[in-house]
């Protein structure tokens, strides 16, 4: 596998310089069944269910996510586990993973793909299709033995180990007979027709077998004698389990998503669970010594079962359940970002959490009859609605009334949808004038949610309440165009709405009068509209596989993106409206950047994206791909890193960026081209430019405070003297500045007077010394009191001469002429004014140098304020002015 450094690597070299796979949502089971664990230290029976290239772990108790594992090379095809260990088998390769992440043993040696395991002790028993039965030693990844059974006589579809029974294996064939094998020694034979699957049952010595002809067999394989027989109506055995708390009850599951419960003393059927699956049955599982039964199927769903009523069936205790057919659309609710909203083909509509799965919640079925609906079986509904082709949602009224309003493929009448319950709502938009072979293209809600405008194919555009459901007009007064409706928006102040037909026109309308505004005609048949409010901006995409960019303000075409080699299947702004981001049928996802009309990213995925909706934190990209029942999250790079954006040449030849939850595997070659490598990371300068000002960046308590700081002293002298204590301890002087230093004493120095100022001869600062070098760098580390300090005893009168006060006025004429440190000269310079300035009036040679530094200080200013005026026109130009 690749470490975790390796594959963010050639993701960043492979894939998007902007987005970076994060993790998939809505994807929790499929075709194979699921495996059972039990943790003796944790007391608590886990889950374990095959997702594409990974397998997931969820705890039963809560049905909360554990583990993820690392995703495999190809598709796990059979799932086993014991004590330590889970087995994965994909391809012709069997992976054993520790802790239900990391692969910590690869048994390599089957000819074709596996298709059965079953640990067995230090043992892992493995089938493949051409019916070679491996057996592994777990921990030196050895063939301990193989068989061979001839495929035409005995094609091996089960296998199982009988309690009690050492060192044999029970192995089942298609053809209809059981043969119990001891790896060590010999094997015999039973005869079973038309056999199907195994599972042991709480007896010893008897077995349950399912039959593909959905006849159910208890067996006793110690005398090879068949104790009791069953026959269900509903196809293929697919799974068989027994109670064990107690209950002498079989659960059988079909290939209609029924199961079917078995009382085993009374030889009877004491009860049905109908639809508990939308597809087949694929695992059934009672937990030991439970009233639980765990089940799961293709439909994307886990679902947990309690026994505790009378009459035998079990009721929904807790389940996880995703899209059983790919999204076909999905958007982010509200501005939190943290659900979205996504319908899928098998007709249902569904909120999926970035946070957390407790968070999930499926809003469920279309129906005609909802009251109908909730007393029959979703699968029963002869009512309900085909699947939800777009839909359009606004939460500003959320809390008073529907929030989403969605159009259903070929059908006429426009549904409501309520988040907050989580249910269809109350009203059934259809308009009254039309007969039923009409069917919706576009619908939109308006900023305030009161009102949910919706198109046809008879280019007819109508304006219903959403809290009444009436119907407040329409546009045009025929039809609003003399084609198909591609695409209906209205703008943020609900003033105009926009409309596009397949009649190549862009019609603008005002909202509340319904009056035509201005008609733009497109070059191409308009496919389908994306209206990013806060900026104004249309997106229009067309049929030639261009996307236009419409300003509502001013009515004009401003933008053109071409290069898409496929149809444009769907497009979503950033939440600032600088980038575009479109996802077509030649399997790409491009970010046009709007500002500078460039494209400045691009990628390939390996399934087209269907839809895709950027968060409005700008956090994530969603997306959604043809083939596939999850949504998977891009987590945006720019909000962590720094991301250099160029414009990338017409003939750019995209990378393919695996989706979240897969990896590379080791086997693919590695591009080093150098200019594929990751981009340098740009490093400032100290200075942009010569003719810039450029600032110290230390923290304003450093410089602010300097004139200030007799007031500052004022405030904070104590109102009485401090109290002497009896035992004064002895403290060696420091030296002042930032970093403290102890002064020791010059023991070859006479000892100075206590009264008398020695001026000239006391001791000078490293900052006095070095005062003719310019010693900035000094000053930078000091604080505002040693600064004040340093300044003050450059006077004659405090140590200092009039040349020493000369060299510092040069020096802040060097800082303002090298324009750096450009706050620091002010500071310094100002509380140097303040202390000396009678002096300098006084001084000639003084007075010369601060009029050079006054003249350096003009010219500075009057530069820094022509580049500010250039810098506020510009500002103001890109504010007012069009893209």
């Amino acid at each position: 596998m690749t470490s975790v450094k390796e594959t963010m690597f050639v993701g960043e070299k492979r894939g998007s310089s902007i987005f970076c796979g994060f993790r998939a949502l809505g994807l929790y089971s499929n075709h194979l069944p699921h495996v059972v664990r039990f943790h003796k230290k944790h007391q608590e029976f886990y889950v374990v269910t095959a997702v594409g290239r990974c397998f997931h772990t969820y705890n039963v108790k809560k049905l909360g996510i554990v583990a993820v594992s690392n995703a495999l090379p190809a598709d796990i095809s059979y799932l086993a586990a014991d004590r330590m260990l889970v087995y994965a088998a994909h391809g012709k390769v069997i992976s054993a993973f520790a802790k239900n992440r990391k692969v910590v043993h690869t048994y390599e040696g089957h000819q074709a793909d596996v298709h059965l395991l079953l640990p067995f002790g230090d043992h892992l028993i493995s089938v493949d299709k051409e019916n070679a039965v491996i057996i592994w030693d777990v921990d030196s990844e050895d063939m301990y033995l193989q068989i061979l059974f001839d495929k035409a006589s005995f094609d091996v579809s089960a296998v199982m180990h009988p309690s009690t029974y050492l060192n044999k294996i029970l192995f089942g064939s298609s053809q209809g007979s059981l043969q119990l094998w001891n790896i060590k020694l010999c094997c015999s034979t039973l005869n079973m027709l038309y056999f199907w699957l195994l599972y042991l049952t709480i007896a010893v010595d008897v077995v349950g077998v399912g039959l593909a002809s959905g006849q159910i067999i208890i067996h006793n394989i110690k005398f090879n004698e068949t104790l009791m027989k069953f026959q269900q109506d509903w196809g293929p055995i697919t799974a068989l389990s027994f109670r064990t708390d107690g209950h002498p009850v079989m659960a059988a599951g079909s290939p209609v998503g029924h199961i079917g419960l078995w009382d085993l003393e009374e030889k009877r059927l004491v009860g049905q669970m109908r639809d508990t699956h939308t597809t087949a049955i694929a695992g059934l599982t009672f937990l030991h010594s439970e009233p639980l039964l765990i089940t799961n199927g293709a439909d994307n769903a886990i679902r947990v079962w309690i026994f505790d009523v009378a009459g035998g069936e079990g009721r929904l205790l807790r389940f996880r359940m995703g899209h059983s057919a790919p999204p076909t659309k999905i958007q982010h609710y509200d501005q939190s970002g943290q659900h979205i909203l996504s319908a899928g083909q098998d007709g249902t509509l569904q909120s999926f959490s970035t946070v957390h799965e407790r968070f999930n919640k499926s809003l469920g079925h279309g129906s005609l009859n909802k009251a109908k609906a909730k007393k029959k079986s979703v699968m029963c509904d002869t009512a309900k609605l085909p699947p939800i082709t777009t839909f359009a949602l606004e939460s500003a009224r959320q809390s008073d009334w529907d929030s989403i309003v969605a159009c259903h493929q070929g059908f006429l009448v426009t549904t409501t949808w309520n988040y907050q319950k989580g249910s269809m709502g109350a009203y059934k938009l259809e308009p009254e004038r039309f007969n039923k072979n009409r069917a919706l293209t576009a619908v939109d809600i308006s900023s305030c949610g009161n009102f949910a405008v919706i198109a046809l194919s008879s280019g007819h555009i109508d304006v219903y309440n959403m809290q009444s459901g009436l119907h407040r007009g329409q546009y045009g007064k025929d039809r609003a165009h003399s084609g198909p409706v591609r695409g209906v928006a209205v703008d943020a102040l609900n003033e105009l709405t926009v409309s596009t037909g397949a009649d190549r026109l862009l019609k603008i309308w005002k909202f509340k009068s319904k009056e035509l505004l201005h008609t733009v005609s497109l070059p191409a048949s308009p496919a389908s509209t994306l209206l990013h409010r806060d900026s104004g901006m249309l997106a229009i995409a067309l049929d030639d596989f261009t996307v236009s960019i419409l300003d509502m303000e001013t009515k004009r075409i401003v933008r053109r993106f071409s290069g898409q080699r496929g149809q444009v299947n769907d497009m979503t702004f950033s939440p600032d409206g600088r980038w575009l981001i479109i996802a077509s049928m030649d399997c790409t996802i491009r970010t046009w950047d709007l500002p500078s009309g460039s494209l400045v990213d691009c990628f390939l995925v390996d399934s087209a994206a269907i839809s895709i909706s950027f968060s409005p934190t700008g956090n994530f990209l969603a997306s959604s791909h043809v083939d596939c029942l999850g949504i998977y999250l891009w987590s945006n790079n720019t909000l962590c890193s720094l991301v250099s954006l160029r414009p990338l040449p017409a003939d750019y030849e995209p990378f393919v960026a695996i989706l979240p939850g897969s990896c590379l595997t080791d086997d693919e070659e590695e591009d080093t081209d150098a200019d594929n490598l990751k981009m340098a990371e740009y490093v400032s300068p100290a200075q942009l430019d010569e003719q810039l000002v450029t600032l110290s960046l230390l923290p304003d308590s450093r410089w602010k405070n300097l004139l200030h700081l007799d007031i500052i002293r004022t405030k904070n002298k104590p109102k009485e003297p401090p109290k002497v204590p009896k035992a004064a301890p002895f403290f060696i002087p420091t030296i002042p500045g930032l970093v403290p230093q102890f002064a020791l004493p010059d023991t070859s120095s006479e000892e100075q007077s206590k009264v008398v100022n020695l001026g000239a001869l006391a001791q000078k600062s490293s900052f006095y010394l070095q005062l003719e070098e310019g010693p900035v760098q000094l000053l930078k580390e000091l604080g505002p009191s040693a600064i004040d300090t340093e300044l003050r005893g450059l006077a004659p009168g405090m140590g200092g001469d009039i040349c020493v006060m000369q060299s510092f006025l040069k020096m802040i004429g060097s800082m303002l002429l090298s324009r750096q440190d450009f706050d620091l000269a002010q500071a310094y310079l100002a509380l140097f004014l303040k202390l000396h300035l009678r002096l300098i009036a006084e001084q000639t040679l003084l007075m010369e140098e601060a009029g050079n530094v006054l003249e350096l200080l003009e010219e500075t200013w009057t530069s820094m304020q022509t580049i500010l005026n250039h810098s506020m026109c510009l500002l103001s130009y890109i504010k007012s002015a069009l893209l």
